[in-house]
């Protein structure tokens, strides 16, 4: 049973009376606030002991002697801070700073100068630039079509960079100082082989693209197959082609179309093999499976031509002259400027003007064999009389100087002084594999021969599988 509290009865009396000595009792009502506060003061440390306390995993066992915490100096500021349960605050790494980047390309008749003041860069800073003993020469040496990489603040240079080529690049930065540092930096290229297989049914341009070849490759296979097949006049629908080239990739990405590895041409059901081979002095050509060089000692036409506007005719009448007079070579029409090549290995006999053949280039070769370049635009600088060219190498450009109606190079073929015809003369052969190398080409080219067998087989056996549709 619970007991009833007795009512309370307060005694004022006290206040007014003097304490006596000995024991000094507190009056009630103070006893009374000393306890509320007291109670207050106990509920408020249980509070701060749910907040920021956790709670024993185990109830203190009483038998255990309490040990008593060493003395330690009162906490600071920053202790306190991150005792009450808050994170420390931690300062974001500055950021990088931020630059326009502009890319370059020179077009003709641009200079460094001129390309830095249209876009409101120091000029300044690219003197200083071209200063640098790795910077000259690259920067010295810039085409139309090159292409420059410049980060800058407000103009004001921070970086540069040139690709010279796939595989190096010239990179110059701004050190901390703000000084420019150039350097030449390699680039690594990963070289793949990919294999591709077209029939012409339309055009040679038409099935490369069809079967996923870009112009390069299409055209380095006609200059390979160029000795034996007229791809003006020769190709045939039916004709098929197999080639195995190399790809360059950079970063992942494809960047280029490297050189032909093997090749064949079918034309007329006449089959022409060639296998790139480098020879132990560097030189690369390439031959057949025998080892026969798939080219000549000449070059069947030295130009890229759009067509022929005249052939090799005896009795042909002169468009200017009115008269018959013969054509002793053939005209190549193209457009002004166009790369005309050495026929063939030779010695440069004659350079300059002959009357109605206005700009001339004779070249003398082996076997008593000259050729003649006629109505040239302008001759490839740095060449001079007497100097020895190399098949295939630029001696001018095509033009329409002299007695002409139109741009054409006009070509002429001599034997001991006998004009023939270019396009129909027995061209001689180029020099077969050498004797001392002969192990190593065939240790080349089987296995290269072996996978495009493989791949035509392959490629036959995916067009006889296809299902036939009955109308």
């Amino acid at each position: 049973m619970q007991r009833k509290s007795s009512p309370v009865r307060h005694d004022y009396s006290t206040l007014v009376q003097p304490a006596a000595r000995g024991n000094h009792p507190l009056p009630k009502h103070l006893t009374w606030f000393s306890v509320g506060l007291g109670f207050s003061l106990v509920l408020a440390a249980f509070a701060i002991v749910l907040r920021n306390e956790p709670p024993p995993e185990s109830p203190p066992i009483a038998s255990e002697p309490t040990i008593s915490a060493p003395d330690t100096a009162p906490l600071s500021e920053t202790q306190v801070s991150a005792t009450d349960g808050a994170l420390p605050v931690i300062e974001p790494a500055p950021l990088p700073p931020q630059y326009a980047t502009l890319e370059l390309r020179i077009k003709s008749g641009d200079t460094l100068d001129a390309l830095f003041r249209r876009n409101s860069l120091s000029v300044g800073d690219l003197m200083t630039i071209a200063s640098l003993d790795t910077a000259k020469e690259p920067l010295r040496m810039l085409r139309p079509g090159d292409e420059l990489i410049v980060t800058h603040d407000n103009g004001r240079i921070m970086s540069m960079t040139r690709n010279l080529g796939i595989e190096r690049a010239l990179e110059v930065m701004r050190d901390a100082d703000g000084a420019f540092v150039a350097s030449l930096v390699e680039r690594p290229v990963e070289i793949r082989q990919r294999i591709r297989h077209g029939v012409i049914e339309t055009s040679l341009f038409e099935s490369a693209i069809a079967s996923g070849i870009s112009e390069r490759v299409i055209m380095n296979v006609a200059g390979i197959f160029a000795w034996d097949i007229d791809f003006v006049y020769d190709i045939r629908v039916g004709d098929e082609y197999l080639v195995m080239y190399e790809e360059k990739w950079q970063d992942g990405a494809k960047v280029a179309d490297g050189e032909i590895v093997a090749a064949e041409f079918i034309n007329r059901g006449e089959s022409f093999k060639a296998i790139r081979y480098v020879s132990a002095e560097g030189r690369t050509d390439y031959f057949d499976a025998e080892g026969r060089s798939v080219r000549k000692a000449f070059l069947r036409a030295p130009v890229d031509f759009n067509r022929i506007s005249s052939q090799f005719n005896p009795n042909r009448l002169h468009p200017v002259l009115n008269r018959v007079r013969p054509h002793r070579g053939v005209d190549y029409a193209a457009p002004i400027g166009t790369e005309i090549k050495a026929a063939g290995d030779g010695k440069i006999v004659f350079r300059g003007q002959q009357r109605g053949y206005g700009n001339v280039v004779i070249l003398e070769h082996g076997g008593n064999i000259s050729t003649l370049y006629a109505h040239l635009n302008n001759f490839r600088r740095g060449q001079r009389t007497g100097q020895r060219v190399r098949q295939g190498q630029v001696i001018g450009y095509l033009g329409k100087t002299g007695m002409v109606t139109g741009a054409h190079l006009h070509y002429e073929y001599r034997v001991n002084g006998v004009h023939r015809n270019p396009r129909t003369v027995k061209l001689p052969k180029a020099d077969p594999i050498d004797p001392s190398q002969r192990e190593d080409f065939e240790r080349v080219s089987t296995p290269l021969l072996a996978e495009l067998e493989r791949y035509r087989s392959t490629q036959l056996a995916e067009s006889t599988d296809e299902p036939s549709v009955r109308l």
